[in-house]
């Protein structure tokens, strides 16, 4: 009997990534692509109708962000295995995505082999990190005190830090958020005062020397 292939739903609102992601899923046998969606709202969406073995996600969409979209998933459909793509390095995000749920963490460069087994290995419901990430996380356990100072964040106020850093005012944030320009601003002072710093300036410039933003 053929074991049934794994129902693979993308969401990524870059269509040649989605395009590379197709090609990889129509060369391997196993894997079924059933939906592309453009934004985290889509993938919600998309996945009241749709059965899904596994979620490859971008990081940074527009609308609800990979972030908010895991957390709010995960609330519904806590068994459903995730794995998040992104530009950015491993050891920048993956931690973060790891704790909020998701099941595994690529970077959007990551050779397809690699991106094969992860499906693979997180539809049997095992996790995936790269040998850096895994290192990471090894040494996060006896280092809680050498933190940086954006891992001090709750994940709201790292969203919000990175829209601040990214040079978006107060009240496009709270648009965006759908939250009160109070709220944010309360956020921001949080955020400061966590991280020691002064200003978004100093923000910008923590971001863009850490690799937070490119």
């Amino acid at each position: 009997m053929t074991a049934k292939p794994i129902r693979i739903l993308i969401a990524d609102d870059h269509e040649i990534v989605r395009k590379g992601i197709r090609t990889i899923i129509s060369e391997t046998p196993d894997f079924e692509l059933v939906g592309e969606v453009e934004n985290g709202n889509e993938a919600l969406q998309k996945l009241k109708t749709v059965k899904v073995d596994v979620l490859l996600m971008d990081f940074d969409m527009p609308g609800k962000n990979g972030l908010d979209t895991l957390i709010e998933l995960k609330s519904i459909l806590p068994k459903l295995p995730v794995i998040i793509l992104s530009v950015f390095p491993e050891d920048h995000y993956g931690m973060r995505f790891l704790k909020a749920g998701a099941s595994g963490y690529l970077g959007k460069a990551s050779a397809s082999g690699q991106l094969v087994e992860a499906i693979r290995k997180v539809a049997k419901g095992g996790k995936f990190v790269s040998p850096d990430l895994a290192d990471k996380l090894v040494n996060d356990l006896n280092k809680d005190s050498e933190k940086l100072p954006h891992e001090m964040l709750t994940d709201r106020e790292f969203q919000v830090f990175r829209m601040l850093a990214s040079g978006n005012k107060l009240k496009d944030i709270a648009n965006q958020l759908c939250l009160s320009i109070n709220t944010i601003s309360t956020y921001r002072g949080r955020i400061l005062e966590k991280m020691d710093m002064q200003s978004n300036s100093d923000l910008i410039h923590y971001a863009i020397k850490t690799g937070l933003i490119k």
